[in-house]
């Protein structure tokens, strides 16, 4: 039996090759910008004058200036000692005359050279001291209104900032395909 020609036919398969990198993101997330503004609060202060008090009245009286009817009264209340005394010298006078029988001398004579006429030495001012001058202040406390004033916060958000970068791709054919038909030995001599 004659053998039946046959064609081979071999294939080669084509092969792509893929080479590639991930690409790469880099993020940025910047903090949102803040703007505090805050206008200085408004105070107000209202202080009314003190009141200052000085009493010099020891002092004018320390200086015998002082008013008629307190030099008045100083003067009488010495006058009852002064009397006082007056009436226990006479009276002493009147013991020693009286006892006439004990003093052998005159006792008139003796008397009358002790007579002098002078007026008495009244202390009609007042006494004199450091502390004559009396000051007193009054101090009034000072209004103070203070009227805050508000925040105002402003707020911006910014935005996020990315940036990609490629990574690489190459495509490229390693092997073609390919089809190799080989045809059979024909004979030609049929």
């Amino acid at each position: 039996m004659p053998s039946i020609p046959q064609i081979q036919i071999k294939t080669t398969p084509a092969i792509m090759v893929v080479d590639g990198d991930l690409g790469k993101y880099d993020m940025k997330q910047p903090r949102p910008t803040f703007e505090l503004e805050q206008p200085p609060a408004k105070m107000e202060i209202h202080s009314s004058n003190g009141d200052l008090e000085i009493d010099q009245d020891k002092a004018w009286d320390a200086l015998a200036l002082t008013n008629i009817l307190e030099v008045m009264n100083r003067i009488f209340d010495q006058t009852k000692n002064l009397v006082l005394e007056a009436i226990g010298h006479i009276v002493d006078e009147g013991n020693q005359m009286g006892d006439i029988a004990k003093n052998k001398q005159l006792m008139i004579p003796e008397l009358a050279k002790d007579v002098t006429v002078s007026f008495p030495n009244f202390q009609y001012a007042g006494e004199a001291s450091y502390d004559n001058v009396d000051i007193h202040y009054t101090a009034h406390k000072p209004e103070i209104n203070v009227t805050p004033s508000g925040i105002r916060l402003t707020t911006h958000p910014n935005p996020p900032e990315v940036n990609y970068t490629r990574g690489k791709l190459n495509i490229y054919m390693q092997q073609y395909p390919r089809v190799e038909i080989t045809p059979p030995a024909i004979d030609a001599r049929l």
